[in-house]
């Protein structure tokens, strides 16, 4: 009898032994024993005035962009191959941008109606212009048969001046209205159009569309490396009711600008792979993503600046994702998990979701082996005892995201400032767009407000304004977010009914 509760003892002893040892094992891998010395270095580099607010397409953006690439060249990263530029010896997979001048000087005229450039519209594309032509409305200028749009029906547009709405009859957002537009000058140049004059009528304040966008602005290169030529395009505010009575009433308008000048210039993507430990499972992957560019120095920045400090460092937005990005690539590394990861530092994301747009056109892996998509990005934080999560509840993998915050002492707080529709604001929507479920880990915070928008996109936002424990636990939490989706037997699903359900099923034939 004794002997029996001996081993009995002995056996609850050993089974006590493994269950210590288990909960402890976490405690073993690289991204807990991360420094914080080493998150902090990451920041005051990519943050650093040297860099000069990384804008895209400039120096100090391709100085961070090496800056990234060297540092998965340390840790044995390796690079992609395929044709969209990636080769055995280089990170960079290049993204080529049409560079524009500010907007030019010009006018519309509607009969008694006359619209100065700059207060009435803009010119969103298109060199020097003297046009006189006939005006045709064209509802919002779309062709989409799945939706039954066929705004062309009917109309013969060669030569003429399309009238378009901005937006099309599904509710967009901002940035989409923005992307949707750029399609509608494609189409009516295909359709013969000489020019296209869209009344702008999306939920932002003029104002600010004029400030916005009447400075630099860069796109995606339409063709190749070549900046190409296209039809004049004016954005003229919609919601002032003259102007949109007047283009409408006309059928004549005249059109004329000094032009925006253009020109090509490229910038990068930087993308590693770390292998999968497991045969079986490391044909798939996981996407880690966060960009690395940032708004640049005095006027390209948008906001108030000084003699002083006119370099918008971008600590926050999005040093602090970037940061969290090269944590994940030394921690898996390290000790690989199930699956393969896929890192890639975006280029493009300030000046419309450049990077990851051109990157879901051209992934350097197919995306149907790509089972999630983890993106960093974020406007600040205001909560250190949190992190913010874009879509939480919508991609299937909350109880990973949870796991890995509580390990480092962080709650979950999901989806805050439901209002300003963050989930289709950062680079993760371009993969959710192909079926990729993509949520977005953002530093914490639970609404906008003035601890948040005091240094978004502000001369202020610099390193020395950071709280590098935060920053340390976050990329921890980051990783290991990574680390566990990666591990999973069966792979995130977005939420049933989801918007990007269809596009999933498309992707992954289910």
């Amino acid at each position: 009898m004794k002997k029996t509760i001996y081993l009995q003892i002995q056996l609850l002893l050993l089974l006590s032994g493994a269950y210590v040892y288990a909960q402890k094992k976490p405690q073993q891998l690289p991204e807990f024993q991360t420094k914080k010395t080493e998150t902090e270095a990451h920041m005051r580099f990519l943050a650093a005035d040297e860099l000069m607010g990384r804008r895209t397409g400039e120096m100090g953006n391709f100085v961070a962009a090496r800056y990234v690439a060297e540092q998965f060249r340390k840790l044995g990263l390796s690079p992609v191959t395929d044709s969209a530029g990636l080769n055995t010896t280089s990170y960079f997979q290049r993204v080529p941008f049409e560079k524009m001048g500010a907007s030019a000087a010009g006018e519309i005229i509607a009969d008694a109606e006359i619209m100065k450039a700059g207060e009435a519209w803009l010119l969103m594309n298109g060199g020097e212009t003297n046009l006189k032509a006939p005006i045709v409305y064209a509802s919002f200028g779309l062709e989409d048969a799945a939706k039954s749009w066929d705004d062309y029906k009917g109309l013969d547009v060669k030569g003429k001046i399309v009238l378009i709405e901005s937006g099309t009859p599904d509710p967009q957002t901002p940035s989409e209205i923005i992307a949707t537009s750029i399609e509608k000058r494609k189409l009516a140049a295909a359709k013969g159009a000489i020019g296209v004059i869209e009344l702008f009528n999306a939920p932002v304040p003029w104002n600010i569309v004029l400030r916005s966008f009447g400075g630099e602005k860069i796109s995606l290169a339409e063709s190749g490396n070549a900046a190409s030529p296209s039809i004049p395009h004016a954005w003229v505010n919609g919601k002032e009711a003259n102007y949109a009575r007047a283009l409408r009433a006309v059928k004549e308008v005249e059109f004329k600008t000094s032009g925006r000048k253009a020109k090509s210039i490229n910038s990068y993507n930087v993308a590693g792979l770390i292998q999968g430990s497991d045969p079986k499972l490391k044909d798939e992957y996981i996407l880690l993503t966060a960009h690395y560019d940032h708004v640049g120095v005095g006027k390209q920045g948008g906001q108030p600046y000084t003699a002083e400090d006119s370099i918008f460092n971008g600590a926050r937005d999005n040093a602090f994702g970037t940061v969290a990005l090269l944590t994940a690539a030394e921690a898996l590394s390290k000790n690989p998990p199930k699956r393969s990861v896929l890192i890639v530092a975006l280029t493009g994301e300030e000046v419309g979701l450049l990077g990851s747009k051109y990157y879901a056109a051209h992934p350097l892996l197919p995306l149907n082996k790509c089972i999630f998509n983890l993106n960093s990005d974020g406007a600040g934080y205001n909560d250190t005892t949190i992190v913010a999560v874009m879509g939480l509840d919508r991609t299937g993998a909350r109880a990973e995201i949870e796991t890995a915050s509580k390990a480092f002492g962080l709650g979950v707080f999901a989806d805050p400032s439901p209002e300003q529709g963050l989930f289709d604001r950062s680079d993760n929507v371009s993969f959710a767009k192909e079926g990729i479920p993509a949520p977005t880990f953002t530093p914490g915070f639970r609404e906008f407000n003035g601890d948040i928008m005091k240094n978004y996109h502000q001369v202020s936002d610099n390193p020395e304004t950071i709280n590098f424990n935060y920053l340390l636990k976050f990329s921890q939490a980051y990783t290991y977010t990574a680390r566990l989706i990666a591990d999973r037997k069966v792979a995130p699903q977005w939420t049933a009914g989801d918007k990007y359900e269809p596009a999933a099923k498309k992707l992954y034939g289910k």
